[in-house]
Parts: C-alpha cells; structure tokens; sequence
C-alpha cells in the first residue's frame, strides 16, 4: 500500500466538490460538500448509536440497508438534530435535491449534517449549496470537499492509498471531520471513504464495521457521542478489477488497507481534537482477550486525571495504573508493568529504577506511546487519546457563540 493524492476523488469515477452557503451566518467558510460517484455504488455505512439520532442518520441507514448508493452530501454548522418531523422532511428534500443534480434516485443519496443540536436547518441555503455543489464538481474539489466539513477542526483531514491486489491495483480514498464530542464510540465526526473496488454490499459493511471497531471506536478527545456520527464508504468498482470476496487473499488485504485508512483518519482525528496538545497511544496487552485490553486502554485514555497528566506533561504513572484498575477487568497487580516508550515505570506492580526526567522528557514530546502489560494472556488493544487542556473548556463554553 502507498500514499497518493486526491483524497476522496484518488479513486477511478469520483467527483467531489465545496462551496460555502452560509448556513452558519458568521462564518464564510465552505459549509456544503458533496462526493459523487460516476457509476452505481455499493454502500455501508457505522452510525451513532445513541438514541437521539439526526434525522439524516436515520436517512442513512435506510440507504445502506438497500446497498447502493451514487452520493454523499455533507453540512456542517446545522446538525439537522432533535428537530423533530421537520427534520425527517428537510434530510429527504436534501437527498431530492442532491438526485435531481446528479441524475440519480433520492434512495441513492446519502445526506449528513454536523454541527449544532436543535435548529432547523436553512433550507434555502442548504439548498442552493447543493446547485453550487453539482455545478462545481470535479476530481480537483476533493480539498474543497474537506473544507467544507469541517466545524470545531482546525486543519481538513484527507488521505488516499493504492493498494495492490492480484489483478492490479485500486484506490481507497478518504475525508473526515471530527475534534470534540469523541467517544464512546465514533464521535462528532463524518467520515466518507471512496474506493474502485468491486465490493459487494454485504462484503463491505463487514469490512467497515471491523475496521471501525479498530479505529473510530477506539478514541477518545473527551466523553460524549453525538447524534450524527457517520462514516460511509461507497465502492463503485471503476477499477475494473473482480470483485473482492469476503475471506479471499485480495479480500484480506484490502481489509487491512481500508483498516490502516481508518486508523490515519482517527488518529488525524485525536491530534486535532478541541484544544489538543498531544496525541497519546494506549497499547494493552497480556489480557485475557482482545476485549479486555481494549476496556482496560479505554478507561486509561477516557480518564480526565489522566489526560489532564498528560497535559501538564506529568508523569504521574499512579493515574494510569489506576484507572485500569476500575476498568472491571480482572488481573493481578503484581504482573503489572507499565512503560512510557521506553522508560519502564513500573515493574510487578510496582515502582521500576527510572530517572524522572526522562519520563517527563517523553511527556513533552507532542505524541507519545504508554504500554501497559497486565499478564501473559492473549488480549492486546491500542487505543487512542488527546489530553485536556484549558482550550477544551474555552472552545466548548463558547462553540454556539
């Protein structure tokens, strides 16, 4: 697998496109995206789940339960949530509108939005950000088109690879958004893969939802899941290859490439989290399964004792022994063993022979690894944190102002 360029239109047969609409009134940054596929799509799609779903999550997974789809639409600033009957009418006009754009049917047509909870969308502006978009497309818009998602984030978030199968290469390209509300599962993010694979829908979905479950589900900027998590992944097969079947030697690869597309994304995700100074790897092993080390990594990199730690750069090792400890995982404490890269601070649960300045040398540096060994069993895990700043307090009292 290789690094190329072109984020979500690197892939044969995709288009893309930005435009600002104005849909967050004090701002004139591009708020409507939209990624087109040239050909008929397969489609899968990992939502929120919590109970108060947007309306255009609930759109979505009508879509990705008949497995095709021709485009994604993304507005930020409005979430289209908590908006009641209006909201179900305003997500459906979107995929309408985007349908009679791009000549597909509106069931063809993903819709998201991200942003503020509880206003109705403008639909008068929403709507001509989708003529714009339509206008605007081109393999070139895919920057435009990360822009334009965007909301709490500082930087866009994109990235493409090649990968090669048997038969030849194809291409799998990505854009996310998402820099607060992270955690506990996905977060305030949308995400939108693009390949020319030949996956067929139920392949897909099953490739998706594990490396979801290894990526966006394992990070944490802060404690909340929002109403409009999405990430979509539409595969049109322009590259001409066969079509990748589940369990194969090409299907295996292509689930690790579509996998380490996930990771980047989350990980890009975590650095850019709301007031983030640092990005902190969680790596768990010798549990009883995989499971158990995850829980045990997430409680470490969901603890606000450690992340605030991790932000005055203290190597209060205490903190993260601890908050493994209430993880509910069984493990004995005297097969504990904890680095932080390679400085060993505790041995046999214990306090190794360390010098303190070089733990605190590793928690200056902006990305930093903490391994945790808590017996000989097969589990292992990695998990993914931002620390707490004072500029996550600042931007969340003041993010509808």
């Amino acid at each position: 697998m290789s690094a190329v360029e072109g984020g979500v239109t690197a892939p044969k047969g995709f288009r893309a496109s930005g435009v600002a609409a104005g849909i967050k009134r004090t701002s004139t940054k591009n708020d409507c995206a939209l990624v087109v596929s040239d050909s008929a799509a397969s489609v899968a799609g990992m939502f929120t789940t919590n109970v108060m779903k947007a309306p255009p999550v609930e759109w979505n997974v009508g879509v990705c339960a008949k497995g095709a789809a021709r485009a994604v639409f993304v507005n930020s600033g409005n979430a289209n949530a908590a908006t009641g009957e209006r909201g179900h009418r305003d997500a459906r006009a979107m995929a309408e509108a985007v349908a009679g754009n791009v000549h597909a049917s509106a069931d063809e047509v993903c819709v998201c939005s991200t942003g503020v909870i509880g206003v109705p969308l403008p639909m008068d502006r929403v709507l001509d950000g989708i003529s714009r978009c339509a206008a605007s497309l081109s393999v070139e818009g895919h920057g435009d088109a990360a822009r334009a998602i965007m909301t709490t984030d500082t930087v866009p978030k994109e990235l493409a690879r090649e990968v090669q199968l048997s038969a030849g290469t194809v291409r799998i390209g990505a854009m996310a958004k998402g820099s607060g509300m992270i955690c506990p599962n996905m977060a305030t993010m949308i995400a939108v893969l693009t390949t020319d694979a030949s996956v067929e829908a139920p392949v897909l979905s099953g490739m998706l939802r594990d490396a979801v479950e290894r990526s966006f589900n394992c990070i944490s900027v802060d404690n909340d899941m929002s109403t409009s998590d999405t990430v979509l992944c539409l595969a049109n097969g322009a590259a001409g290859l066969p079509s990748i079947a589940a369990g194969s030697p090409d299907g295996a690869v292509f689930q690790a490439a579509l996998a380490e597309v996930c990771r980047t994304l989350a990980k890009m995700l975590v650095k850019d989290g709301e007031g983030a100074t640092k990005l902190v790897e969680i790596a768990v092993s010798g549990a009883g399964s995989d499971a158990e080390a995850r829980t045990l990594a997430r409680s470490i990199g969901l603890s606000q004792l450690c992340k605030t730690a991790f932000f005055g750069e203290d190597p209060n090792w205490g903190r993260i022994v601890c908050a493994a400890g209430y993880a509910g995982v069984p493990f004995d404490p005297a097969d504990v063993a904890l680095w932080l890269e390679d400085v060993r601070l505790v041995s046999g649960g214990m306090p190794a022979a360390y010098r303190e300045a070089d733990a605190a040398a590793v928690m200056k540096r902006p990305e930093f690894r903490i391994r945790l060994e808590v017996g000989n069993g097969p589990g292992s895990a990695v998990f993914w944190c931002s620390d707490l700043s004072y500029d996550y307090v600042k931007i969340n009292a003041d993010y509808r102002t």
